[in-house]
């Protein structure tokens, strides 16, 4: 971070304080309701084969689990596991009445559809929000479980502060699992946004992201976004989580997002970073849902 920008504190969106405070609401909230219903929240991780990523991810949501008093358990599954034995895995945990959220961590092998096996999660328990019942009911307005980025990256806009109704708002990406997702979830009445969404076969993107007041980047491709796609005071939230040769560092590698965080720093108005940005609220967000699954406040 050069040294200009350290004056100015206010513009960045600190993921991991506002995570902080999220968690700690949920922590209370679960020890009060443990104590007067006599039920712990349960979530069931999944990973299949051995990739170093996943195993971090499932690693810190473990963490999580046990810092905010849920239980939970994972599943550790070979490289080789059958889609049959896969699902076989999930229906017990459907039946589990100590199990509120399941989630699979997600790639799976080539040999497993990904979505034969999301659709194999009961809804009810869908905590990533990735379920069709719950993708369909957050497409039309209706309660469900929210993907968990998406949700993070409203709860961060609206933590902060950040004036969103009326406002225009550009998604740069059309995942399932952020594009689309936070695309309807910005359209939603109490958000209100004007939803853009750019993709690779986009015309004139730098035009198009120049008119946006609040910019999710989302588009995979390290600091793509550069002070010339965007106007002055643009609010920037940055899903982009890609690893980049850095010589100057132990590592040998940084982590940085899809927006240039240097570069677009003076011309925005708010920007995340990376890491420390969106990051640390999926996370929050999923522990979120699993106690909203455990005290029935989506499905009853």
């Amino acid at each position: 971070m050069k040294e200009r920008h350290l004056t100015d504190q206010s513009k960045i969106i600190d993921g991991k304080k506002i995570s902080s405070l999220i968690k700690a609401e949920i922590k209370s909230e679960t020890e009060t309701f443990k104590s007067e219903k006599k039920i712990t929240p349960g979530l069931a991780f999944i990973i299949v084969g051995n990739n170093p990523a996943s195993k971090v991810y499932v690693k810190n949501k473990g963490k999580a689990c046990e810092e905010l008093g849920f239980y939970s358990v994972t599943e550790t599954l070979s490289e080789d596991i059958s889609e049959q034995e896969l699902l076989e895995i999930i229906y017990r945990l459907n039946s589990d009445l100590n199990i509120h959220g399941i989630l699979v961590q997600l790639p799976l092998p080539s040999h497993i559809s990904e979505h034969k096996i999301i659709e194999a999660i009961d809804y009810k328990k869908d905590v990533d929000g990735f379920h069709p019942v719950n993708a369909g009911k957050l497409l039309i307005g209706d309660k469900c479980f929210l993907p968990c980025t998406p949700f993070g990256i409203v709860e961060l806009l609206s933590r902060s502060n950040v004036e969103t109704s009326g406002k225009n708002a550009v998604v740069l990406g059309r995942s399932n699992i952020v594009g689309k997702p936070v695309a309807n979830l910005l359209l939603r009445k109490e958000i209100n946004c004007t939803v853009t969404v750019c993709h690779s076969g986009t015309k004139n993107l730098p035009g198009i992201c120049s008119q946006a007041d609040i910019l999710i980047a989302a588009i995979g491709k390290p600091e793509f976004v550069k002070k010339d796609f965007i106007k002055e005071g643009c609010v920037i939230i940055d899903v982009g989580i890609n690893r980049i040769a850095d010589k100057n560092s132990k590592t040998g590698y940084k982590i940085t997002g899809d927006a240039d965080f240097e570069d677009c720093f003076d011309k925005c108005g708010m920007i995340t970073p990376v890491p420390g940005g969106v990051g640390p609220m999926t996370i929050a967000m999923l522990m979120k849902n699993t106690l909203q699954s455990a005290k029935g406040e989506i499905y009853g």
